[in-house]
C-alpha cells in the first residue's frame, strides 16, 4: 500500500495522522495560491472589460470602486480556510458592488461547499445567484441572449458549488473509511490481545494440570507406599504370631522325635504324634484365615461382612493360644479397664490386642524356654490406656537388636496414628515393651 506524504494531502486529511488542523500543508498552500491567481486573472479581465459594451446605466461610483473592492476580495481569499461561511456572506456584499468580484466569489463558494454542509454551501451560491440575476433579468448585453446569460451564471456559480460537495463528499468517504480502519485495526489488536491472553490461560491451565498430574502421581505412590506398609504391618502382626507358634510346636516335635531316634528319650507314641500335628494343621489353618480377613480388610476397606477386628476381650484366648504352645504367660488386667472394655475404641482395642500379640512373638523367638511374660492392662485416670509386655531375654539381646525389630518399628507407627506412644528396651534383664493409648471411648 502506497502511504501518500502530509505534506501532499489537505489539512483535514493529513490530520489524521497528527497534523495540526489548523496549520496547511504544502498542498494547500499550492491549493491556495493557485485560486488566488484564478481570482486575480478574472478580477483584471473583468476590470478591463468593465462596463460592456452598450451598457450605460452603470453609475460613476460603481465603476470608481469596482476594482479596489475586486482586490479587497482577492486578497481575503487568504483566510477562506478559517472563516468559509463569514467570507462567502461577504462576497456576496462584493459581487453586489463589483462585477470583477466574480472570481473571487465562484472561489469563496467552492470553499463553503467543501468545508461546510451542503445546505450552507447552496444557501451562499443562492445569494450570488441573486445579486448577479439582476444582470440576466434587467441588463442584456448587446449580442448576448438572455439564456445564454442566465446559463452562463449558473454555470460559474453552480460549477464550484457542485464541485465543492463533490470534494466535501470524497473527504468525508476517506474519513469514514480511515475511521473504520482505525476501529477494525484497533479491533484486531483487541482480538489479538484477547487470543494472546487465552493463550497465556490454555498454558496456565495446561501446566497446571501437568502439576495435577505430577501431584496426583506422587499421592498415587505415596498411597500405594503407605498401602505396602500397612499390608506389611497387618500381615506382620497376624502371621508372626501363628508362624511362632508353629515354629514352637514344629521344633518340639522335631526334639522329642531326635531324642527317641538317638535312645535318649522315650518314643513318641501315635496318640502324641497325632496331637502335634493337628496343633500344627490348626494353627496353619488358622493363619491362612487371619490373612484371608487381613486382605479381605486392605482390599475392602472394612467391609459390613468383614470379620469382627481383635479387641480387649480377645486377650484371654490369645494369652491361651501362647500356653498351648508352651510359653508361661499371666495376664494382669485393671479393674477399670475390665470394667469398661468394652467402651473403648475399635481401632484403640485393636492397637493393644497387637502390643500384646507382638510381645508375646518376641518373648518366643528371644526369650528363654519357660520364662514367665508378664502382661499387664491398665487405665491411668480414664486418661490412658497401658499396655505392658515385660518378658525375660538371653543374655543382652532384644527384639529391637539386629535383624530384628521390624514388627518394633511397624507397631510404633499403629501407636503413633492412634495418638499414643511406644517404649522398649532392656531394663535388668527384661525385656520391656510398653504402650500408651488415649481412652477414646465410643
Amino acid at each position: 500500500m502506497t502511504v501518500v506524504p502530509r505534506r501532499l494531502l489537505p489539512a483535514e486529511l493529513a490530520a489524521l495522522d497528527g497534523w495540526p488542523a489548523d496549520r496547511r500543508t504544502a498542498r494547500d498552500w499550492a491549493a491556495d495560491a493557485g485560486l488566488f491567481a484564478f481570482a486575480v486573472i478574472m478580477a483584471v479581465e473583468q476590470a478591463a472589460a468593465y462596463p460592456p459594451a452598450g451598457v450605460d446605466f452603470v453609475p460613476a461610483w460603481h465603476l470608481a470602486i469596482n476594482p479596489w473592492v475586486a482586490a479587497v476580495a482577492c486578497l481575503a481569499l487568504w483566510w477562506r480556510r478559517r472563516f468559509p461561511v463569514r467570507l462567502g456572506v461577504a462576497m456576496a456584499v462584493a459581487l453586489a458592488l463589483s462585477a470583477s468580484a466574480m472570481g473571487a466569489a465562484m472561489v469563496a463558494g467552492l470553499t463553503v461547499a467543501v468545508h461546510r454542509p451542503w445546505g450552507r454551501a447552496a444557501a451562499v451560491t443562492g445569494a450570488y445567484l441573486l445579486v448577479c440575476g439582476y444582470y440576466g433579468l434587467f441588463a442584456e448585453p448587446p449580442g448576448v441572449q438572455r439564456p445564454v446569460l442566465v446559463a452562463t451564471l449558473l454555470l460559474m456559480l453552480g460549477g464550484p458549488l457542485c464541485l465543492g460537495m463533490a470534494v466535501r463528499a470524497r473527504r468525508l468517504l476517506v474519513v469514514s473509511l480511515r475511521r473504520e480502519a482505525e476501529v477494525g485495526a484497533r479491533e484486531h489488536r483487541l482480538e489479538l490481545a484477547e487470543a494472546q491472553r487465552a493463550e497465556r490461560e490454555r498454558r496456565l491451565e495446561l501446566a497446571e494440570a501437568r502439576r495435577a498430574e505430577r501431584e496426583h502421581r506422587l499421592a498415587l505412590a505415596e498411597a500405594r507406599r503407605a498401602e505396602r506398609e500397612r499390608l506389611a504391618r497387618e500381615m506382620h502382626d497376624v502371621l508372626a504370631h501363628r508362624v511362632s507358634l508353629l515354629t514352637v510346636h514344629a521344633g518340639a516335635l522335631a526334639y522329642r522325635s531326635s531324642r527317641a531316634a538317638a535312645g535318649t528319650g522315650p518314643p513318641l507314641d501315635a496318640e502324641e504324634v497325632g496331637g502335634a500335628v493337628e496343633v500344627i494343621q490348626d494353627n496353619a489353618r488358622l493363619a491362612l484365615e487371619e490373612l484371608r480377613d487381613v486382605l479381605s480388610v486392605l482390599r475392602d476397606g472394612e467391609p459390613a461382612d468383614a470379620p469382627p477386628q481383635p479387641g480387649l476381650a480377645d486377650l484371654p484366648r490369645l494369652v491361651a493360644e501362647a500356653e498351648s504352645a508352651g510359653q508361661r504367660v499371666r495376664l494382669a488386667v485393671g479393674d477399670e479397664v475390665a470394667a469398661r472394655a468394652g467402651s473403648v475404641r475399635a481401632h484403640v482395642q485393636r492397637t493393644a490386642y497387637r502390643t500384646v500379640q507382638e510381645g508375646l512373638t518376641n518373648a518366643r523367638k528371644h526369650g528363654p524356654p519357660g520364662a514367665e511374660v508378664l502382661v499387664r492392662v491398665n487405665g491411668v485416670l480414664g486418661d490412658e490406656l497401658i499396655v505392658t509386655v515385660e518378658s525375660p531375654v538371653t543374655g543382652t539381646g532384644s527384639p529391637a537388636g539386629a535383624g530384628g525389630g521390624k514388627g518394633l518399628i511397624g507397631l510404633g507407627e499403629r501407636v503413633g496414628l492412634d495418638g499414643g506412644s511406644l517404649e522398649h528396651g532392656v531394663r535388668g534383664g527384661v525385656f520391656v515393651l510398653s504402650a500408651r493409648l488415649p481412652w477414646q471411648q465410643t
